[in-house]
């Protein structure tokens, strides 16, 4: 019998790095799938909390804005095009729409009740930097929602009350709390975090070695120190910059 491990990824749906990291734990849990069985569940994180509701924007005018004109926005974009690439996705952020993704993150809140969270978070980021939708339109959120077997008039009705604000909020501060400053960060089994979107091998590596750990604490062996393995840093975003 495989044991199982929980994975709790703390992601925006607008971090081009979340999706790419996404994609590479993916295929690490991929290498392990006869080792170990993986429960992900992801966890909220506004990058741009005080993005207004309602109202969108061109990514390219955002990035220009935040990170020093058009040109480097265009750096910033080209680059994480490219590496996307490499992980078999496909950006579009030319004609992608920067909003507020706290109702996003409400419908990931109702998904995981449902057991589709994961197909959704899916289809809400392929929604924002592939197909150019605005993922803060209720409307455009519930048909994301129906595509992956959510009723869009449920969906629609739940948004459009308070439902699942507060859940998320309180997962906004515990991550606050937990000094998560940067995403994606990726917490196995609640005791090891893992920041940005490394490698496969590196995920493949900290969950073997966490596994071990497990076994050497059930053996009552000497296990080993309590510290977190080091990673070396990887791409991430934070409130003020991406990875380029």
């Amino acid at each position: 019998m495989r044991p199982s491990l929980t994975v709790e990824i703390w992601s925006d749906v607008v971090c081009p790095w979340c999706y790419i990291g996404k994609r590479r734990f993916e295929t690490a849990a991929a290498q392990l799938r006869d080792e170990v069985d993986l429960e992900v569940v992801f966890r909220p994180y506004q990058l741009d909390p005080t993005a207004s509701p309602g109202k969108s924007q061109p990514v390219i005018e955002a990035y220009a804005k935040k990170f020093g004109g058009p040109e480097r926005a265009a750096q910033i974009i080209a680059n994480v095009t490219d590496v996307a690439a490499g992980e078999g996705l496909a950006f579009h952020m030319d004609k992608a729409l920067r909003a507020n993704t706290l109702l996003a993150h409400r419908l990931l809140f109702l998904a995981e009740a449902t057991g589709q969270q994961y197909a959704l978070k899916e289809r809400l980021l392929k929604a924002y930097f592939t197909d150019g939708l605005d993922i803060g339109d209720p409307d455009v959120l519930a048909e994301c929602a129906a595509e992956v077997g959510l009723p869009a008039d449920t969906v629609r009705a739940f948004l459009d009350t308070d439902d699942g604000t507060a859940e998320v909020r309180q997962m906004l501060q515990i991550a606050a709390d937990a000094e998560i400053t940067a995403v994606p960060t990726f917490v196995l089994d609640g005791r090891w975090a893992v920041p940005g979107a490394q490698d496969p091998e590196t995920f493949v590596n900290v969950i073997r070695r966490l596994l071990q750990r497990r076994l050497d604490e059930a053996a009552a062996q000497p296990p080993e120190p309590a510290t977190e393995p080091a990673q070396e840093a990887a791409d991430a975003c934070t409130d003020e910059v991406c990875d380029v």
